[in-house]
């Protein structure tokens, strides 16, 4: 086994969670392919520096209380970076529901404040609200929800 590449890799994954898309990465950019590549993925496993499920609920609670990201764009990203759906429901799970529904609440009451000034009537407000929390990744039923909530 290659131990000056497992040490940068146990460096790598201690300075913040990895996937194991990103690793398997980084591995290829140092040029280990192979059975090389596989023991030290292994290796980092059984020593639990590379834990795809920590990573998925780290990344889940980070993207939603730091970017405010509803859970679709967030299982989307997640995707994206190969993570297993056991993994991506795991993360997801971490989101207290409650803490959830604040925080679009949040979102959407100051974009309102931003948008009251723009001389929008009742549709128009509505529409832009819902297609702005859409694009941050939050589910219909949700959006439609907390906008009844704060625009009556």
């Amino acid at each position: 086994m290659n131990i000056p590449a497992l040490l940068k890799l146990q460096q790598f994954c201690v300075y913040q969670d990895r996937n194991h898309q990103e690793v398997r990465s980084k591995l290829l950019k140092m040029k280990i392919y192979g059975d090389g590549l596989e023991e030290i993925m292994a290796s980092l496993i059984e020593d639990d520096f590379l834990n795809e499920e920590r990573f998925a609920k780290a990344y889940a609670t980070g993207k939603f209380r730091i970017n405010r990201w509803g859970k679709i764009k967030i299982k989307m990203q997640l995707k994206s970076k190969r993570v297993s759906d056991y993994c991506i429901n795991s993360g997801l799970k971490e989101i207290d529901d409650e803490e959830y529904e604040d925080g679009l609440t949040s979102i959407l009451k100051k974009k309102l404040q931003e948008l009251e000034n723009k001389n929008l009537n009742p549709y128009q407000l509505k529409s832009k609200l819902y297609q702005f929390a859409q694009t941050r990744g939050f589910e219909s039923f949700l959006i439609s929800a907390v906008l009844e909530s704060i625009l009556d």
